[in-house]
C-alpha cells in the first residue's frame, strides 16, 4: 500500500511539474510565435533569447498588490481562479504520456490514473471550468465581468454539445472509453483515427478552441468590447491563476486532442513521451497562428456557426460513423 500511494504522489507531482512548466514556457511560445508571424522579435531581455521572460512575469505577478474592489462578492470572487484552475489541472490525471515502463522491478504505467471511462472524466472535468468564470463575472460587481461570464456560460453550452459529439465519433471506432487503450489500437501511422474521423478531428478542434476561449472564439474576454471580460477586476496572482488556467486548458485539449486523433505518444525511433509532447507542441502552435490571422467573430455569428453549423455536422458525423460500425 505504502509502495501505491509513494507511486501514485510521484505521478501527481511530476504531472503538476509538467503541466505548470507548460503554462509557463506556452506563454512564451506565444509571444515568439506571434512576433514572428507579425515581423516583430519577441521577447529577448529576459535571459538567453528571453527563455527567462515567463519567470520574470511570475516574479512581477507574484509582487503586484492584490486590489480588492469594494463591490465584489469575497468568497465567491476569491475562490473563482481556483475553481477555473482546479479542472484543467485533473484533465492530465487521465492522460497517458508514455508507453509502460519498468522501475525498481515493477511496471509502471506512464498516467496518472488508468481510468476504463477515461473519455467520460474529461468530459465531466472540462464542464467545470466555466463555473469559474460565471462565478469570476457575478460576484465581480462589474457589468464588463458579468456581461463576460453570461457569454462564457452560453458559448459553453454551444460549443460543448459539438465537442462531446466529436468526441463520440472516435469512441464508435474504437468501441472503448480507455485514452490508453485509444493509443494501443493507433500502433502506427496508418491507424491513426484522424483517417477515418476528418470530419470529426476539424469538429473537435473548432470547438476545443471556442471551449478554451481563445481567438477567434474569444467573446467572454473581447478587450475590445469588454475590457477584460470575466477578469476585469482582478489583478496579482488572482488574474495570473485565470492565466495559467487558460493556457492549461489549452494543454489539455492539446494533450487529448493527440491522443484521440494521432496516436498520443506513438511514433518511431523518438521515446514515446518526445513524440507526445511534440504532438502537442503541434496542436499549440496551430493554436497559436490561429490567434495571429483570424480577427473575432461577433457575438451573434459565434452563437450561430455552433447551433446551425458545428451542431448538425456533428449529429452527421455521429450518425454515419454509427451506421459504417453497424455495416
Amino acid at each position: 500500500m505504502l509502495e501505491i500511494v509513494l507511486i501514485s504522489s510521484l505521478k501527481v507531482m511530476v504531472i503538476m511539474a509538467a503541466v505548470l512548466t507548460g503554462c509557463a514556457y506556452a506563454t512564451y511560445m506565444e509571444r515568439k510565435v506571434v512576433a514572428r508571424l507579425q515581423h516583430r522579435v519577441g521577447p529577448t531581455y529576459a535571459g538567453p533569447y528571453g527563455l527567462l521572460q515567463p519567470i520574470a512575469d511570475a516574479v512581477k505577478l507574484i509582487f503586484k498588490e492584490d486590489i480588492v474592489p469594494n463591490r465584489v462578492e469575497r468568497i465567491t470572487w476569491g475562490l473563482a481562479p481556483l475553481v477555473s484552475f482546479v479542472p484543467a489541472l485533473l484533465t492530465f490525471i487521465v492522460v497517458p504520456f508514455g508507453a509502460d515502463i519498468e522501475l525498481f522491478g515493477r511496471q509502471i504505467k506512464m498516467v496518472g490514473s488508468d481510468l476504463n471511462i477515461g473519455i467520460l472524466f474529461i468530459l465531466a472535468v472540462t464542464s467545470l471550468g466555466v463555473y469559474g468564470i460565471v462565478l469570476a463575472g457575478w460576484s465581480s460587481g462589474s457589468k464588463y465581468s458579468l456581461m463576460g461570464g453570461i457569454r462564457s456560460s452560453a458559448q459553453m453550452i454551444s460549443y460543448e454539445v459539438g465537442y462531446g459529439l466529436s468526441i463520440i465519433g472516435v469512441i464508435l471506432v474504437a468501441n472503448t472509453l480507455s485514452l490508453r487503450e485509444l493509443v494501443e489500437q493507433q500502433a502506427s501511422v496508418g491507424d491513426w483515427f484522424i483517417w477515418r474521423q476528418p470530419l470529426g478531428f476539424i469538429l473537435y478542434l473548432t470547438c476545443a478552441i471556442a471551449e478554451t476561449n481563445r481567438l477567434p472564439f474569444d467573446m467572454p474576454e473581447a478587450e475590445s468590447e469588454l475590457v477584460g471580460g470575466y477578469h476585469t477586476e482582478y489583478s496579482s496572482m488572482r488574474f495570473a491563476m485565470f492565466f495559467m488556467g487558460e493556457y492549461a486548458n489549452m494543454l489539455a485539449v492539446s494533450a487529448v486532442g493527440a491522443t484521440l486523433f494521432f496516436g498520443g505518444w506513438q511514433g518511431p525511433y523518438l521515446p514515446p513521451v518526445v513524440w507526445f509532447i511534440l504532438k502537442v507542441f503541434l496542436f499549440m502552435f496551430f493554436y497559436i497562428w490561429l490567434r495571429a490571422t483570424f480577427p473575432r467573430f461577433r457575438y451573434d455569428q459565434l452563437m450561430a456557426f455552433g447551433w446551425k453549423v458545428l451542431f448538425p455536422l456533428a449529429l452527421l458525423n455521429t450518425m454515419v460513423t454509427a451506421a459504417l460500425v453497424m455495416l
